[in-house]
């Protein structure tokens, strides 16, 4: 994947004079098998975003983070370590989970490195975007707010409405995916200054921000994902629960697969010697839709819009300054 593909076009409404482009970082802490997809799904989505204006993403990544020879070797030349953040030139950052590996997130390898990165985007007054795990760990970092364990993986595609009147999250309600088998608790947030701009009745917490020198928002969902990335870490999970990885056998992702795929998979449960073969066959004909894209497109678009209107020259002021 080259540079090239990372040229995306997009208008914001007044662009200033200041700046002809918006130069975005991607700290990608993703697992090497999702990796490159996650560079490419956020690569998409901003693109959709964009409109016209000129964007730039700068892939960046943590020491700490286990990663193989192939993918270390895929990495060559393409990405940046972390500590390079602040000579990056940059006017908003998306920061991704990493898979958990430590029974506490601030017991990963990786933490120290995460935790400067953090610090940084505050002191930088850095528009950044928290995603997933990034997220649990970011609170975690800044306030001691501890992500709580769900009762079963949330695993679906769920619609949230706006919890605020912030312009972020104004008009219509917002559709997300969600993955994942943590969640954090709204009163916590709530206590340590945070604004709840979604809620869903039944993921919770959908996204949040903070706006303390630069707008961070935080979002427990996956709005990036592609139309078949539930279905794919569905299998994978299925594939782990047949190996004896997991004592529970995975419940398909909700309001995400249409009726005939879930009677499939519904009497593949039902059935004690159902092989990965038996649920790659159910999913062949399977065809998710991604019903959330035109929530994410306008999330972002308003993240971009705010990046490039209002705190990025507050910021290029602030740096002339100092």
């Amino acid at each position: 994947m080259d540079a090239a593909e990372f040229a995306l076009t997009h208008r914001a409404p007044a662009p200033s004079p200041w700046r002809p482009r918006l130069r975005i970082g991607l700290l990608n802490n993703m697992p090497d098998a999702a990796l490159c997809a996650t560079e490419r799904q956020f690569g998409d989505l901003l693109r959709e975003a964009a409109d016209e204006t000129e964007i730039e993403l700068v892939l960046f990544a943590l020491p700490g983070v286990a990663r193989s020879d192939k993918a270390l070797a895929n990495m060559a030349g393409r990405y940046e370590d972390a500590a390079g953040l602040a000579d990056a030139g940059l006017d908003g950052l998306i920061v991704t989970g990493a898979e958990p590996r430590a029974a506490r997130l601030d017991e990963e390898p990786y933490w120290p490195a995460l935790a400067a990165a953090a610090d940084w985007t505050r002191a930088a007054a850095m528009p950044t975007i928290w995603s997933c795990l990034a997220a649990h760990a970011a609170v975690l970092h800044f306030d001691g707010v501890e992500r709580r364990p769900l009762p079963a993986k949330l695993s679906g595609v769920f619609a949230s409405a706006p919890a605020s009147a912030d312009p972020l999250v104004a008009g219509a309600p917002f559709h997300t995916p969600h993955s994942r088998l943590n969640g954090l608790d709204e009163g916590d947030l709530v206590r340590n200054g945070y604004d709840i701009l979604t809620r869903s009745p039944d993921a919770g917490v959908d996204a949040f921000a903070r706006r303390d020198g630069a707008l961070a928002l935080f979002l427990q969902g996956h709005p990036e994902y592609d139309a078949e990335t539930l279905m794919r870490e569905y299998l994978r999970d299925v594939g782990r629960f047949l190996r004896g990885e997991r004592p529970v056998r995975p419940s398909t992702p909700a309001n995400y697969f249409g009726m005939p795929t879930e009677t499939r998979l519904a009497r593949l449960a039902g059935r004690d010697r159902a092989t990965m073969a038996d649920y790659e066959a159910a999913l062949g004909a399977a065809a998710p839709q991604r019903a959330w894209r035109g929530s994410a497109v306008r999330l972002y678009r308003r993240w971009l819009d705010e990046a490039a209107g209002v705190t990025a020259p507050a910021r290029d002021l602030a740096r002339a300054a100092s």
